[in-house]
């Protein structure tokens, strides 16, 4: 499985200049998805994942990743969907997100597979669709046109909210307490 085998990733000058910005694309549950190139950092096979109890269910876990401690989010579960089934092409790819204070943050994300890194013209961005989406408006960042066909382009920095997910991790624990004392 060479493309996930910690797999660097460069962004290119076109993106620098502007007018095209590279994407890694991806799919989810039969899906095509898409993240500025700028906010990856690596990709990784799956594997060494610790369960952390009381997390939501769409955070599988953590690895470490060169001596941090890198949270991994199951991102079909994150919108809502079934958990990941790993296979043989499951992947974990490596996101740099911002956190509320401007600092930034490590996220490991959970895929089926990963495709190949695409050049996308600003010209070719549609914005998200007011509704009809399997997924949270917000978490887009726009559709891509590529080849007649639609690929997602999210939003790493909403999906993957440092704020929200905390939130949502601790929304989880005060259910966990409360079904624990309603037995």
């Amino acid at each position: 499985m060479s493309q996930a085998n910690n797999m660097p990733v460069v962004a290119g000058s076109a993106a620098a200049a502007g007018e095209e910005q590279q994407y890694l694309t991806f799919l989810l549950s039969g899906e095509m998805f898409a993240i500025a190139i700028l906010n990856i950092k690596e990709i990784i096979e799956y594997g060494s994942l610790t369960e952390v109890p009381m997390m939501p269910g769409f955070i599988r876990g953590v690895i470490n990743l060169r001596g941090s401690v890198v949270p991994v989010v199951d991102l079909s579960a994150r919108f809502g969907r079934s958990r990941t089934e790993i296979s043989r092409r499951t992947c974990i790819v490596i996101i740099e997100v911002e956190n509320g204070d401007e600092s930034k943050q490590d996220i490991g994300v959970m895929v089926d597979s990963v495709s190949e890194v695409l050049e996308i013209p600003r010209s070719e961005i549609e914005p998200p669709p007011a509704f009809g989406a399997k997924i949270r408006v917000d978490f887009m960042h726009g559709m891509g046109k590529v080849a007649g066909k639609f690929v997602i382009i999210l939003n790493a920095n909403k999906v993957l909210s440092v704020e929200e997910l905390s939130m949502l991790g601790g929304a989880a624990e005060a259910m966990s307490d409360a079904q624990t004392e309603a037995v």
